[in-house]
C-alpha cells in the first residue's frame, strides 16, 4: 500500500515541480489542521514532540530553513560562514525582524537562547552545542559562536524544530520551563498566536508584518484536537478538516482517503526527521541487566509480521538506530536479531528466568507513546509476542504529560514503545537516546533506557569535536556496532509518515522538513475540484 502511495506521490511532486511558477497563490481563507495529540507545551525549544514541532513551526522561525536536496537557504539568519578550523561559526541576522510583541529581533536573543536553552534545556541540543566556549555579538545584527572543538552537526540543526529561538526580554530572568509564554508563544514565524482553548483548538492568525513580504497567504490556522481516528477521517472526508500530517487516520483507511478526488495523501517533507520505531528497555531494572534478556526481547518479535500487521506496511524492518535511508552514516554490519522464539527461550533459560509451573518467567510493564491507535497496536503486538516466550506484558495507557514524566523522569517503566527522529546527522537526533549524560533529568526525548557506556559516550564525543566527515562517519558505524551488541533499546521499525490533504490545498511541501516548517508557502486554489457535500476551506 505504501509503495503505490508513494509513486503516486512522486508522480504528482514531479508535476508540481515542472508547473512551479505557472499559477500564482492566491492569498486568503482559513485553514484547518489536525493537531494529534494535543500539545503539552507550544514550543520546541523546551520540548520536541511532534505535536509540538508541527505546530510551533508557524509561529517561531529558525536562523536557516531547509529545501527539497537538504541544501540551506536563508530564513533568520541572511547568510553564514563557518571558519577554516572549524572552530568558530559566524550569523549575520536579518534587518527589520521584529517579534509578534513588536519589539526588534536581535542577536541579543540568539545568544541568550543558544547559552540558557539549546545548551542547558534543549533535548537535542545540548551535545551539539556542549563545545560552545563564547558567544560575541559584536552588533545587533551578528552572532559569532566559538567552539572548543568542531561541531559539524550543528548546520543540521538550526531550522525552525531544530534551534528555535525566545525572545530574551520575556524569557530573561524567569524560570524558563514554567514561563507562561511557553504556552503563549510570542516568536517571529509567519503567523501570530490568538487563542488555546485546551481539548478543542489552538488558532493563529496570519502576521501582517512578516518579513518574508507577501508571506503567508493564509489568513489563519484552526488547528483542531481530535483524539478518534475514525473522526479524523471522517472529518477530512467531509472537508472539515484540509489538512492533518503524521499518519492521521487508521492506516487502513489511508489507501481508500487516496482514491477520493478531494483529498490526497503526500509523502514528501518527512525526509528531514529520519524517523524510527523502537523498545527501550529499562536497563536499571535487574531482570534487564543482563544483555541476553535484552537480546531475547529482540528474538521473540517479529518485525516483518509487526509491519504488515500493525503498521499496514508504512514502515520498515529496522536493523540499527540509525536508518537505512542516511545512507552515508548506516551500515548493517551490525548484530542482528531475526526473529526466533526457540533462541529467545533459550537465552531466557540461560539467564535464569525459567517459566514458573503456571508457564510464566517474569511479570513487567509496558508504556506506550500515547499518539493514537498505531502505538497502543504495537504495544498489545509486543505483549502478544512475549508472552509466547514466558513473559506476562500489562500494557499500559495513559496521556502525553503522564508518559513523559514516568519514563523520562521517574523512569518507573519496564519497556517503553516510542518514535524519535534521527535527522540528518545521528548526533542531531540519534545519540540522545545513548548518551550517559541525559540519564533520569526529566528532559523527554532522550536517555530513558538508562544505558550507560563508556565507549558509546567516548564515540560520540569524538563525533561530535571531529571536522573529518569520513572520519565521522567511521566513528558512528562503530557507535552503531557498541549500542546493537548492548541492546538498550531494540529498533522495529523506520517509520514511513504521510500526510492527508484536500486537492485544493497548495504548496504544502517547500524543503525536506517540511512537517516541522511553517505553512508560510500554503495556498487554497479556489478553482480545485471540490468533491460532492465536502465543504469548502472558509475565506
Amino acid at each position: 500500500m505504501f509503495k503505490r502511495i508513494l509513486i503516486n506521490t512522486l508522480l504528482a511532486g514531479a508535476a508540481l515541480a515542472a508547473g512551479i511558477g505557472a499559477q500564482a497563490a492566491t492569498p486568503g481563507g482559513t485553514l484547518t489542521a489536525i493537531l494529534q495529540p494535543e500539545p503539552v507545551i507550544l514550543t520546541s525549544a523546551l520540548n520536541t514532540a511532534s505535536p509540538t514541532g508541527f505546530f510551533s513551526a508557524n509561529v517561531f522561525d529558525g536562523l536557516v530553513e531547509y529545501d527539497n536536496d537538504f541544501k540551506l537557504r536563508p530564513a533568520l539568519a541572511e547568510r553564514w560562514e563557518v571558519s577554516r578550523d572549524s572552530k568558530t561559526l559566524t550569523f549575520h541576522l536579518r534587518h527589520g525582524v521584529k517579534w509578534h510583541d513588536g519589539k526588534p529581533f536581535t542577536s541579543a536573543d540568539v545568544k541568550w537562547t543558544l547559552e540558557n536553552v539549546w545548551k542547558k534545556i534543549h533535548p537535542r541540543n545540548q551535545i551539539i552545542f556542549s563545545k560552545v566556549t563564547s558567544t560575541d555579538t559584536p552588533d545587533d545584527y551578528t552572532v559569532v559562536i566559538h567552539f572548543s572543538e568542531p561541531s559539524l552537526a550543528v548546520l543540521s540543526s538550526l531550522n525552525s524544530n531544530g534551534a528555535q529561538v525566545l525572545p530574551k526580554h520575556l524569557y530573561e530572568g524567569t524560570d524558563i520551563l514554567n514561563n507562561p509564554y511557553n504556552n503563549k508563544p510570542v516568536g517571529t514565524g509567519p503567523f501570530v498566536f490568538k487563542e488555546w482553548s485546551r481539548g478543542n483548538y489552538i488558532t493563529l492568525e496570519r502576521n501582517p508584518d512578516y518579513w518574508d513580504r507577501g508571506k503567508p497567504y493564509l489568513d489563519r490556522i484552526v488547528f483542531k484536537i481530535v483524539p478518534d481516528a475514525g473522526a479524523r477521517a471522517a472529518a477530512l472526508e467531509k472537508g472539515e478538516v484540509q489538512y492533518a500530517p503524521f499518519s492521521p487516520v487508521p492506516l487502513k483507511d489511508a489507501e481508500r482517503l487516496a482514491k477520493l478526488p478531494s483529498l490526497k495523501l503526500e509523502t514528501r517533507g518527512y525526509d528531514w526527521i529520519s524517523p524510527w520505531l523502537f523498545v527501550d528497555v529499562n536497563v536499571d531494572k535487574p531482570y534487564f541487566k543482563d544483555v541476553r534478556v535484552r537480546q531475547a526481547l529482540a528474538y521473540a518479535i517479529d518485525r516483518n509480521a509487526f509491519n504488515k500487521v500493525v503498521w499496514y506496511g508504512f514502515g520498515k524492518p529496522a536493523t540499527s538506530p540509525v536508518v537505512s535511508t542516511l545512507k552515508q552514516f548506516y551500515t548493517n554490519d551490525v548484530p542482528q536479531y531475526g526473529f526466533d522464539p526457540k533462541k529467545a527461550e533459550a537465552l531466557l533459560d540461560e539467564a535464569g528466568l525459567k517459566r514458573g509451573a503456571d508457564g510464566v518467567r517474569l511479570r513487567i510493564n509496558l508504556d506506550y507513546l500515547p499518539y493514537g491507535d498505531d502505538f497502543k497496536r504495537s504495544g498489545e503486538f509486543i505483549r502478544a509476542a512475549l508472552k509466547r516466550v514466558g513473559i506476562e506484558v500489562a500494557v499500559r495507557a495513559q496521556d502525553t504529560p503522564t508518559f513523559t514524566k514516568r519514563v523520562y523522569g521517574e523512569r518507573d517503566y519496564d519497556l517503553s514503545v516510542v518514535w524519535f527522529a534521527g535527522f540528518a546527522d545521528p548526533l542531531v537526533g540519534v545519540t540522545r537516546a545513548y548518551w550517559s549524560d541525559s540519564i533520569g533529568k526529566n528532559i523527554p526525548w532522550t536517555n530513558a533506557s538508562g544505558y550507560r557506556s563508556a565507549e558509546a559516550d567516548r564515540l560520540i564525543q569524538q563525533a561530535q569535536g571531529s571536522a573529518d566527515q569520513a572520519e565521522r562517519v567511521a566513528l558512528f558505524k562503530k557507535f552503531q556496532q557498541r549500542v546493537q551488541t548492548d541492546l538498550p533499546s531494540i529498533p522495529l521499525l523506520e517509520l514511513h509518515f504521510f500526510t492527508v490533504q484536500s486537492s485544493s490545498l497548495k504548496d504544502t511541501v517547500s524543503g525536506v522538513d517540511q512537517i516541522y516548517s511553517s505553512l508560510k508557502n500554503a495556498w487554497f486554489d479556489n478553482g480545485a475540484k471540490v468533491a460532492s457535500g465536502a465543504a469548502a476551506p472558509a475565506r
